[in-house]
């Protein structure tokens, strides 16, 4: 009934500039859309708190992650130019983690090593 949990966590979080907060939600559905041809991702939605925006979402493994990042690299720059990332930490098994370290360097996330847990399959 459980399984070995390989599940990687993005949690970002953007600070929106002042008055583009409308710009920045309508990329939401784009986001979404790209995202959902992605068979590795187990969840994912955006929400807000004032120019605050916050992406929720989860992925099967690191490869889902990498393969998500190299999926939305477009509009992640066309967020980049009305947002910043405040905080973008990544959760997951330290195995998992190790496979990201490189190449989301450039990023600047906290990495959260999960500890033992369980895993519905």
């Amino acid at each position: 009934m459980f399984q070995r949990d390989t599940c990687c966590t993005l949690v970002p979080y953007f600070t929106v500039q002042e008055g583009r907060l409308n710009d920045f939600q309508a990329l939401g559905p784009r986001f979404v859309e790209k995202t959902r041809t992605e068979p590795g991702c187990l969840h994912y939605a955006f929400s807000y708190s004032g120019n605050t925006a916050h992406c929720r979402e989860g992925y099967v493994d690191a490869a889902a992650v990498l393969a998500h990042l190299d999926n939305v690299g477009e509009l992640l720059g066309e967020a980049l130019k009305i947002a910043s990332i405040q905080r973008l930490e990544v959760h997951g098994p330290a195995a998992e983690l190790d496979k990201l370290r490189g190449p989301m360097a450039a990023l600047n996330p906290q990495f959260f090593v999960l500890d033992e847990g369980i895993r519905r399959a």
